[in-house]
């Protein structure tokens, strides 16, 4: 316990983190190397140094928050601040696949309130817990832009869409079982460690990686080809109006389909109570 002369407590001294093996430095080197060079300022290498430091024991630790304080020359403080702001750097050792399961509105009202509560019985863990055999990792997860294919599951950030408390539970099964498992779309599953690195920056190897590609839902690419003029869509008018069918065709500035895009002289939202155009006071 440490004091001061005034006979404060300062609580426990803090031992020191301890360090990487020489061979494990030396490879964590050259990698941060390559990894710096490629900012004007090496103080913006230190979120994918990060990442970095998390492929390799799977979370950030002490010693790897004290690595990358010394490769960019900062206090221990600097990055534990960083580190423990996203939530993207594990601060704990976690599982090799990281499931989490969208809980926002959508998805929730959807089902995945209902899939996350079964997982969790299932796998007998709570929000961000991990496996007894190191294999999952779960947790509750904000929108993750896939509100089209609700309600969806994540696996190291490749999505799994539609997915309902049986499909969810044969996905944690196969994880744990060593299974191939293939998302719904993207690039092909990986651990969470090599997620990390590829997250740090480095090459992303897995077969079919380069071509993958997702996409948004028909929901979300209505709008664009609206934008574009190749499809009709019903348009809704405020307040129990008619609605018609918008034929494509290239509006003029006044006219768009969206009053938030060009605001009416009146307020349409409201026929009962009519307002004239804004004008400056005294005209």
């Amino acid at each position: 316990m440490t004091t001061t002369p005034e006979g404060v407590s300062l609580g426990m001294p803090q031992l020191p983190a301890p360090d990487y093996p020489d061979d494990v430095r030396a490879r964590l080197e050259a990698d941060s190397r390559e990894v710096i060079a490629r900012y004007p300022d090496s103080r913006s290498a230190l979120l994918p140094l990060l990442h970095l430091v998390q492929s390799e024991e799977g979370h950030v630790t002490r010693t790897g928050m004290r690595f990358c304080a010394d490769m960019l020359g900062l206090t221990t403080a600097e990055v534990t601040a960083v580190a423990t702001f996203y939530s993207m750097y594990r601060r704990g050792p976690s599982g090799d696949y990281q499931v989490g399961v969208c809980t926002n509105t959508l998805c929730a009202v959807l089902g995945g309130d209902a899939i996350f509560e079964t997982l969790q019985e299932h796998l007998g863990v709570a929000n961000g817990g991990t496996t007894e055999d190191g294999k999952v990792t779960l947790e509750h997860i904000e929108c993750n832009a896939a509100c089209d294919f609700a309600p969806v599951v994540m696996v190291n950030w490749e999505f799994f869409d539609n997915q309902t408390p049986a499909s969810a539970k044969r996905l944690v099964d196969d994880l744990r079982a060593g299974a191939e498992v293939e998302p719904t779309r993207g690039a092909p599953l990986c651990t969470f460690k090599d997620t990390a690195r590829i997250l740090a920056g480095f090459p992303d190897t897995r077969d079919g990686a380069v071509e993958a590609s997702g996409s948004a839902g028909p929901a979300s690419l209505i709008g664009l080809r609206l934008a574009k003029g190749e499809s009709p869509a019903r348009v809704v008018h405020p307040r129990g109006g008619s609605s018609k069918s918008a034929q494509p065709h290239d509006p003029s500035p006044a006219e768009h389909l969206s009053s938030h895009d060009a605001p009416q002289d009146t307020a349409a939202s409201d026929p009962s109570h009519p307002a004239g155009p804004v004008t400056e006071e005294g005209e």
